[in-house]
């Protein structure tokens, strides 16, 4: 928690659930990746923490954007960023929400089969499309799914059908993962990337960009490398598969630009047992799941909470969230230590929680509200 966090929230005292973002880190942030990265463009992954204040300072230190909608567009274009900036980087898409783009200037698509490429071709004329490829995401602590990208070997004949239908063939994106802890996951995907080069090179076509993904971690309980350990591994590979001629790079980071920016408040609502002769206690927060912390999800994101009787003795608990739904529970297969000493009403700080919080929250689930969000 930062001195500026801290400082709110004792001064302020929100009521409710809230998540504080503190755009100094996000600042900081930027700047990082800029430095460990110093010729791949930067594209803010919108969807990790759309907030117009966050939206606004990135665009003034010269981001570009990463859109999955055309509202994301439309939130992009209001904070400062002019449709040069702009990917549409959601591999499904309405034709009709590919228009909407083309017609606000945004000229580049990206694809992962020949029907999306017809859809591009029909309403965004000319434009430039990129080509998802699969990655394993093998180490990821939020994996991504089959349900983005295709294989390599189908992406050489879907940006090939992508030329032909008069659109400009520019390159090839793939995502190593969620929360990425191995600087060296880029390495397999860029040789896969390299191939897709080479084999449309053979054809007359040349591409000119890789879009390197997100996958950059925040910091949670588990320590991460530096953004700059990520930056040398990269480069290191990039050289190993492209040689002398390497291709325009943009990076999509999000959770790793906002993650460690923002800190939510919370209360515990109940402390419980389920048996008179249960050793474990439940503790049930005023947010789970439905809240914003929707990626406690199969707990692959483990948040680090803050209470003020930290350093007293803890024990294992179940942690939940306060609707009335049996899956919103947030750790019980691993349970949280907590402090012994905690106690119903006391105030909780969760940590880590910049990225995919505020817009995981529902919309008045059980009457609950939205969480709130300060940009500082």
């Amino acid at each position: 928690m930062t001195d500026r966090i801290r400082d709110f929230l004792r001064l302020r005292r929100p009521e409710g659930p809230c998540l504080v973002i503190d755009l100094d880190v996000v600042r900081e942030n930027y700047n990082a990746f800029a430095k460990a990265l110093p010729d791949s463009r930067v594209f803010y992954a919108v969807k990790a923490n759309p907030d117009p204040a966050v939206l606004r300072l990135l665009a003034d230190l010269g981001s570009s954007f990463d859109c999955a909608s055309v509202a994301e567009i439309d939130m992009a274009l209001a904070a400062g960023a002019t449709p040069d900036r702009i990917s549409f980087g959601n591999t499904i898409k309405k034709e009709r929400d590919v228009a909407a783009a083309f017609a606000r200037g945004v000229r580049m698509f990206a694809i992962d089969c020949v029907e999306e490429a017809d859809k591009i071709a029909r309403a965004a004329p000319g434009a430039r499309v990129f080509c998802r490829i699969l990655c394993d995401c093998v180490g990821a602590e939020w994996p991504l799914s089959r349900k983005f990208g295709c294989s390599p070997e189908m992406a050489v004949e879907v940006l090939e059908h992508a030329h032909r239908s008069g659109l400009e063939a520019y390159g090839v994106s793939f995502h190593v993962g969620s929360q990425q802890p191995n600087p060296n996951a880029w390495d397999v995907a860029l040789q896969a990337a390299g191939g897709v080069f080479r084999t449309l090179s053979e054809r007359g076509i040349q591409l000119r960009m890789v879009n390197l993904g997100g996958g950059f971690p925040a910091k949670y309980l588990r320590e991460m490398p530096a953004v700059q350990t990520y930056g040398r591994a990269i480069f290191t590979a990039l050289r190993k598969h492209f040689g002398n001629r390497i291709p325009e790079t943009i990076i999509e980071p999000g959770r790793g630009m906002v993650g460690d920016a923002g800190m939510i408040k919370a209360e515990v609502v109940l402390i419980s047992k389920k048996s008179a002769e249960d050793t474990q206690r439940w503790v049930y927060l005023d947010i789970g799941k439905f809240g914003g912390l929707a990626e406690t999800m199969d707990e692959a994101i483990r948040y680090p909470i803050r209470t003020r009787h930290d350093g007293d003795r803890t024990e294992p608990c179940v942690i939940a969230g306060p609707t009335c739904d049996s899956a919103d529970v947030l750790y019980e297969k691993t349970p949280y230590e907590l402090p012994i000493s905690l106690a119903i009403g006391d105030e909780v700080l969760i940590e880590g929680t910049g990225a995919y919080t505020q817009t995981y929250s529902a919309v008045a689930f059980n009457g609950f509200e939205p969480l709130k969000a300060y940009a500082i």
